[in-house]
């Protein structure tokens, strides 16, 4: 017998403010996320706002912080953790962004891996296990979850995980239960497709969920991907954290949002 729709938990969707609301000074894009309804946020790069600055805009909203990335590196870097000899570098951003996700309460961070060109890979390999490994263990206890996305190549050339399955398999390698997959519909889409099996097969490694649409990256019921069923699906098999909305809006921000209703299980 199938559950109705009605009995299950409405999905809870976060905005990424580093891409949503970008017509509001960075901390007003928090005020502007809650005005327009949102659960959460995402603030991928936080670290040139103070934590206290940061938590007494989240309180003043009754909003919560949901996911960050570590930083990228250098102008022009896209991730430290699949970089040998720079683990010390690493081991920085990553404590910071520990450090941050820890007082702000969020539950997930991306740690960014990198751009590795093939002839790197296995050098690369080896690094990014030993410091995810290590990220692992500092983690532990915290109650935040470290996530490693997969990002398409016409985006981000050489980047050193292009598909889920992939990582799928570095997390097998890792065996940590804090290191997941972040399944972002946006990336997976271009580089894999078969959204709804590949959700099944891998629901046990995701840690956190992005979208947008397809091939624009922008709102997410624009674009060659229907999005309903598959926020269904998840919403079915009982998802308890945030949906994160990181896509760049067609115009103003505020106009683009009727798909939280259109799109949402149920409507």
């Amino acid at each position: 017998m199938s559950v109705a729709v009605t009995s299950l938990q409405p999905l809870r969707f976060a905005a990424n403010i580093s891409m949503l609301f970008g017509e509001y000074e960075p901390l007003d894009r928090i005020d502007a996320a809650a005005r327009a309804g949102f659960s959460a946020v995402e603030f991928l790069f936080p670290y040139e706002h103070g934590v206290a600055d940061i938590k007494a805009r989240l309180a003043d909203c009754n909003i919560a912080l949901n996911h960050l990335n570590t930083r990228p590196g250098n102008s022009g870097e896209f991730g430290l953790a699949a970089q040998p000899g720079r683990e010390a570098e690493f081991a920085r951003v990553f404590d910071q962004a520990l450090d941050y996700a820890s007082r702000l309460g969020a539950l997930t961070i991306h740690c960014m891996s990198g751009v590795v060109l093939p002839q790197e890979r296995s050098r690369a390999k080896d690094t990014f296990l030993r410091n995810m490994e290590s990220a692992s263990r500092k983690a532990q206890g915290t109650g935040v979850t470290l996530v490693v996305e997969p990002i398409n190549q016409y985006d981000r050339a050489n980047f050193f995980v292009q598909t889920s399955d992939e990582i799928v398999g570095l997390l097998q390698e890792i065996d940590k239960p804090n290191v997941k997959l972040l399944f972002d519909f946006y990336h997976i889409q271009i580089m894999e497709g078969d959204l709804t099996r590949r959700l099944g097969c891998h629901w046990d490694y995701i840690g956190h969920f992005q979208f947008a649409s397809v091939p624009l990256r922008q709102e997410p019921d624009l674009g060659e991907v229907n999005l309903k069923p598959l926020l269904w699906e998840i919403q079915r098999r009982g998802w308890g954290g945030y949906l994160g909305a990181e896509y760049r809006p067609a115009g103003r921000t505020e106009d683009g949002l009727s798909w939280m209703k259109t799109l949402a299980p149920g409507s």
